[in-house]
């Protein structure tokens, strides 16, 4: 099999570190790099002094993505910014490659009808990478909601919260695609796992106001702190979700908590921590996964992805899976330009 990765930067860098250890040498990388200037990196975000992309990887470079596509990838990982995604994966897709998308499918729907039909036209698999679905804490959270033990939802709040300048500390943040409007920056998409697990414990949902902005003295020019407040329905129910992102907390949080008339269901992704109560009994089930290595959820959606290529399975998320969570984020980001409440169509 033949892998093109177009861009290499900290998520590229552990889709390839994955792909070697699942596969092997087995694979023929290429790597398609406009600037070139990313550091090898270890796991924990550390640069390995002294080493070259290219032969730790063992994989050939192209600064053309036509000379690099003309090498006929079986399959190409679009791990640049997100602004880039859909030019790049829709080049692919034309080459006949199978796609592994990097979060979020894009910033804007500018082309995206186009890219679902050439990839439904050539009958390809695309695959949105949203790690967090192989969280085992939200598994049993989605679980949890699919069985009805927490009866009829009322209120859902989510919370992700980290400081901007901790993220990839061997590089000024400000040069950061987070932190750039051009390359697709922002809490609204960059911090997109929250609004992806919403969707899939929740559904698209009825109506989104936010409010927030670039309210901090981070030098950025996307906002930066943003609370979503968006009208799920149930059973023609409708009941309020918020969600809160920002770039500004030391230490970060990340929280899920869930409520309904016959239970709760609260998560702390720092902590390791997940307590199913029932409310009726008034008892609490408490599951622990500090042990719990993050890698793991990367490994999950590359496993998940290549049984997809193997036809043994269908993507969790699919394009059309990975639209539907940017139009939360538009949505969001609508409201926020004109303080007014934003209609989502099914």
């Amino acid at each position: 099999m033949k892998m093109l990765f177009c861009g290499l930067g900290s998520i590229g860098q552990r889709h390839l570190r994955n792909v070697r250890a699942l596969l092997g040498n087995d694979v023929d990388i290429l790597a398609y790099r406009r600037r070139g200037t990313s550091p090898v990196l270890n796991a924990d975000m550390t640069v390995r002094a002294g080493a070259e992309l290219e032969s730790t990887y063992n994989l050939r470079r192209f600064d053309d993505l036509d000379a690099a596509l003309n090498e006929q990838p079986d399959v190409v990982f679009i791990t640049n910014p997100n602004s880039l995604h859909v030019p790049t994966a829709l080049a692919a897709a034309r080459a006949g490659a199978h796609l592994f998308i990097e979060k979020p499918i894009s910033d804007t729907l500018d082309g995206m009808d186009e890219l679902i039909r050439v990839v439904d036209e050539k009958k390809l698999t695309a695959f949105v990478c949203y790690q967090f679905r192989w969280h085992p804490a939200l598994q049993r959270m989605k679980a949890a909601l699919d069985e009805g033990r927490l009866g009829q939802l009322a209120y859902a709040h989510i919370v992700n919260g980290e400081y901007l300048p901790d993220w990839h500390p061997y590089e000024d943040y400000r040069e950061t695609h987070p932190a750039r409007r051009d390359l697709g920056g922002g809490s609204l998409r960059i911090q997109t796992h929250e609004m992806d697990y919403a969707l899939w414990f929740f559904g698209l949902p009825k109506r989104v106001f936010a409010t927030g902005g670039h309210l901090s003295r981070l030098e950025v020019d996307v906002e930066d702190s943003v609370s979503i407040l968006m009208q799920c329905e149930q059973e023609n129910r409708l009941y309020p979700v918020h969600i809160h992102l920002d770039y500004l907390q030391r230490p970060p949080q990340r929280v899920c908590d869930i409520i309904g008339d016959r239970g709760k269901a609260c998560y702390n992704y720092y902590r390791g921590e997940l307590e199913i109560h029932d409310t009726l009994t008034r008892e609490v089930e408490v599951f622990n996964f500090r042990d719990f290595d993050r890698n793991q959820m990367f490994v999950g959606a590359l496993t998940h992805f290549l049984a997809c290529l193997r036809g043994e399975a269908e993507p969790l998320i699919d394009l059309r899976e990975g639209v539907d969570s940017m139009k939360i984020a538009l949505a969001a980001d609508e409201s926020l330009r004109t303080s007014q409440s934003v209609a989502l169509d099914k």
